[in-house]
């Protein structure tokens, strides 16, 4: 849980990188969460909660996307792909299980030399 808060409290960071444990438990927690807020809302008839749910972390999850990009050592600008129907979100996929650069790159320092969250 303590990565999923740190994501959220980095919600306008989209610079620096972010490694793979940071972005697979925000990744994680949040469809947890978006499960069941779905569940209730269709208890209750109406798709409120899923949605606002949504429009909460969607910063988060761009910016948590853009540093584990980063992390690789690849532009953001490696995102837009995911615009391209299936390639793109393999493309995405394959990226974010690949390991971070060990050491400095030029988008900052290697997560892992920092204590863990």
């Amino acid at each position: 849980m303590n990565w999923y808060i740190h994501t959220i409290k980095n919600y306008f960071n989209f610079s620096g990188r972010a490694r793979r444990k940071e972005y697979w438990m925000f990744s994680i927690i949040s469809a947890v969460i978006t499960l069941l807020l779905s569940i209730i809302d269709s208890l209750i008839g109406i798709q409120l909660l899923t949605s606002l749910y949504s429009l909460f972390v969607l910063i988060p999850n761009l910016s948590v996307s853009f540093r584990r990009i980063h992390d690789i050592n690849k532009s953001a600008w490696w995102f837009l792909i995911s615009f391209i129907p299936v390639i793109g979100a393999i493309v995405l996929l394959i990226f974010s299980f690949l390991p971070g650069t060990i050491g400095a790159n030029k988008y900052g320092d290697d997560p892992k030399d920092t204590p863990a969250v």
